[in-house]
């Protein structure tokens, strides 16, 4: 079922890679009218992915996946280990909330073999790895007997996601740039959301879905709760690639 795997990212033309870092940093910093739009819908996949560790006394181990510039870190509880990877040092080696993040790995492979958490998180990054079912293979080897990974994304591949930033960002970026915005988006989003459902239900005998909308094909942002990894299928998996 892993036929179209691992991704091949689209080549960005000349233009786009002149104003790639310019646009992403000024995307994920809110610093125009429709990322700080974006950024406010955004608050829902925050709010599902953080909506299990704000118990007290909730000394959860988590890690969290593309972790970017640290905006998950304000939904979190200040309690217990949370280690990140996240391979663009740019984006968090300012943040504020750095002093809460215990270790930082550039790739998931690249953690010590013995890591275990009880949670291992990711907000609006799965739809960008191009090596998707080998993360979330070694995901299912990391897990606590009793942990659980969480998951949010776009609705990429849908009706109305496509409305949603042609309407918004596309515009803005459009008339800043005069470049076409599916463009860029093609480069960053190389996973739908059915592409991500479908590797997390091999490599999950558990798995529940929320939407911000009316169902997945009608949905802006889905997120997924997956417990039980088939711990056969992410050894093998991972022994297939080595």
């Amino acid at each position: 079922m892993f036929e179209n795997f691992p991704k091949k990212r689209p080549e960005l033309p000349e233009e786009f890679k002149k104003i790639y870092s310019e646009h992403y940093k000024r995307n994920r910093s809110g610093g125009s009218p429709a990322s700080s739009l974006a950024q406010k819908m955004e608050s829902w996949l925050h709010k599902q992915v953080a909506s299990d560790a704000i118990l007290k006394n909730n000394n959860k181990a988590t890690l969290e996946i593309g972790a970017g510039n640290l905006n998950q870190l304000p939904y979190e509880s200040d309690i217990g280990p949370y280690d990140i990877v996240e391979p663009f040092q740019e984006l968090y080696k300012n943040s504020e909330f750095l002093h809460r993040v215990r270790h930082i790995y550039h790739t998931i492979q690249s953690l010590p073999v013995n890591m275990k958490y009880d949670r291992i998180t990711s907000i609006a990054a799965f739809e960008h790895i191009c090596e998707l079912p080998e993360v979330v293979a070694k995901c299912g080897t990391m897990l606590n007997p009793e942990g659980v990974v969480r998951v949010s994304i776009p609705s990429e591949g849908t009706l109305l996601w496509r409305l949603g930033w042609q309407c918004t960002t596309g515009i803005e970026f459009k008339l800043k740039y005069g470049l076409e915005y599916g463009i860029l988006m093609g480069h960053e989003h190389v996973n739908t959301a059915k592409e991500i459902e479908e590797v997390l239900n091999y490599f999950f005998r558990s798995v529940s879905c929320r939407v911000l909308g009316v169902s997945k094909s009608l949905s802006l942002y889905q997120f997924y709760s997956c417990k039980k990894p088939d711990l056969k299928k992410c050894r093998a998996f991972s022994r297939n690639r080595l």
